[in-house]
C-alpha cells in the first residue's frame, strides 16, 4: 500500500517543522497536490530539468528538494522559458515538489548536523541561535494498568526531557468518573450505565516541535475510545535551535589535514582555504550554503576555522586579518542531505508498512567545473 502525499510530508515534517524556517523562506508543497498515493519519492538538492526528467524515469510522483523552485510571485508562466518548460514537465508528469530549506539546515538530525558528522565533529551548538522551542506540559488520565505503555509511548516520541534529564513525569492516583452514551463502544463499561475507574492523572514536558508526533504517540497507545487529556502552553523556553553547528574535531589537527577530510566527507575535487596550512585546528564552525555573514558568529563562537560555501574576496580578507581559518567546499556540498533525508524517510515508512519507494537523486547538480 503506497503512502498519501499528505502523510509522507507529515514525516518530513517531524524531520524539519515548517516553523524552524527563517523568515519568508520559500518552503513548503510549490508546485502539485499532495492529496494522491505516491509510489516514489525523489530527494534532491535542486530540481533542474535533468532531475526532473530523473524523477520520470524513476516513476516518482513527489519530489522533495532542498532548494525552492519558485523564488518569488510568478508574474506569467510561459513554457517556452526555462522555468516555465520546467514547471510544465512537472505538471504534465502529475509530479508534486515540496521543499525544505532552512528548516532543514536548522533541524536536528538536518544538513548542518549532516555536514559536521561526516568530519567527527562532536556538536556543543548551533552557529547562531534562532528559534526557540516552546514548551508544553500535557496531562492525559490513564486506567492504571495501562500507564507504562501510555508514558513509554510519549516518552519514545520526545516528551518528558528537563536539560539534561530524560522520562520526567509527574503521576496522581484518582478516580475516573464517565458514562458512555447510547451509540459508544467503551473500552471500560457498558452504554448507559456510570462507571468509576481508578485512573492515574500523568503529566510531562513536550516540545513544541514533537507536539504533533507525542499527541499521536498517546492516541495510539492509549486503551479509550475517547482519551481525556490537556495541552497548556507555558511561560517556560525549551531547545534553542539554529542555522550552522559549531564542536570539536575528535583530535587537533593542521588545516591542510582537515581541508583533506573535507574534500572526502563532502566528496569534492577541489575547495578554497584561508589560513596557514601548518596551524592546528580543534574547534570548527559548519554551515551548509552560503556562509559569508557568518564569519563574526564563528570568531564569537571562539572556532578555529568556518567550513562553508560561497566565501566572497572581501569576507576571506577580513577573515584572515582576524586569525580565523576558513574552508570552503562550495555550495552544493549541501548535496549531502539527499541520502541522509532518503534514508530517514524510507525508514519511517517502512515502520508504517508503506510500499511507497525514497530515491537520492543521482544527478549531480553542481553548476561550475574544476580545472
Amino acid at each position: 500500500m503506497f503512502a498519501k502525499g499528505q502523510s509522507i510530508i507529515q514525516l518530513m515534517e517531524e524531520l524539519a517543522p515548517k516553523h524552524y524556517a527563517v523568515p519568508d523562506d520559500k518552503i513548503g508543497l510549490q508546485l502539485g497536490s499532495l492529496g494522491k498515493e505516491i509510489s516514489a519519492v525523489l530527494v534532491a538538492l535542486d530540481v533542474t530539468e535533468e532531475v526532473v526528467d530523473e524523477a520520470i524515469r524513476a516513476g516518482t510522483n513527489l519530489i522533495i528538494a532542498h532548494h525552492a523552485i519558485i523564488f518569488r510571485p510568478l508574474t506569467h508562466l510561459q513554457t517556452d522559458t526555462p522555468a516555465g518548460r520546467l514547471y510544465e514537465k512537472l505538471i504534465k508528469n502529475g509530479i508534486a515538489v515540496y521543499i525544505a530549506h532552512t528548516n532543514l539546515d536548522v533541524a536536528d538530525g538536518g544538513v548542518n548536523d549532516m555536514m559536521a558528522a561526516a568530519l567527527g565533529i562532536t556538536v556543543t551548538g548551533p552557529l547562531e541561535e534562532g528559534h526557540t522551542d516552546k514548551l508544553k506540559k500535557l496531562v492525559v488520565f490513564v486506567p492504571q494498568q495501562h500507564l507504562e505503555r501510555v508514558r513509554d509511548a510519549v516518552f519514545q516520541a520526545g516528551a518528558g526531557h528537563i536539560a539534561q534529564y530524560s522520562h520526567c513525569s509527574f503521576n496522581i492516583d484518582g478516580t475516573g468518573t464517565f458514562k458512555p452514551e447510547e451509540g459508544s463502544n467503551p473500552f471500560i463499561g457498558a452504554p448507559g450505565r456510570l462507571e468509576q475507574v481508578a485512573e492515574v492523572r500523568f503529566e510531562t514536558i513536550v516540545p513544541q516541535s514533537v507536539e504533533r508526533k507525542v499527541i499521536q504517540a498517546m492516541l495510539k497507545a492509549h486503551p479509550y475510545e475517547e482519551v481525556a487529556y490537556d495541552l497548556y502552553q507555558l511561560d517556560l523556553k525549551g531547545r534553542t535551535f539554529g542555522l550552522g553547528r559549531v564542536g570539536r574535531l575528535p583530535e587537533p589537527i593542521t588545516l591542510d589535514q582537515l581541508a583533506e577530510q573535507v574534500k572526502i566527507a563532502y566528496d569534492v575535487p577541489s575547495l578554497r582555504v584561508v589560513g596557514d596550512a601548518t596551524r592546528v585546528v580543534h574547534k570548527v564552525a559548519v554551515l551548509g550554503g552560503s556562509g559569508s555573514r557568518y564569519l563574526r558568529h564563528a570568531m564569537f563562537a571562539g572556532a578555529d576555522v568556518l567550513i562553508t560555501g560561497d566565501i566572497d574576496y572581501h569576507t576571506a580578507l577580513d577573515a584572515q586579518a582576524a586569525g580565523v581559518a576558513l574552508i570552503d567546499p562550495g555550495h552544493n556540498v549541501e548535496k549531502i542531505m539527499k541520502q541522509g533525508v532518503a534514508d530517514y524517510l524510507q525508514r519511517r515508512l517502512t515502520e508504517k508498512k508503506s510500499d511507497t519507494k525514497v530515491l537520492a537523486s543521482e544527478i549531480t547538480t553542481e553548476p561550475f567545473r574544476f580545472m
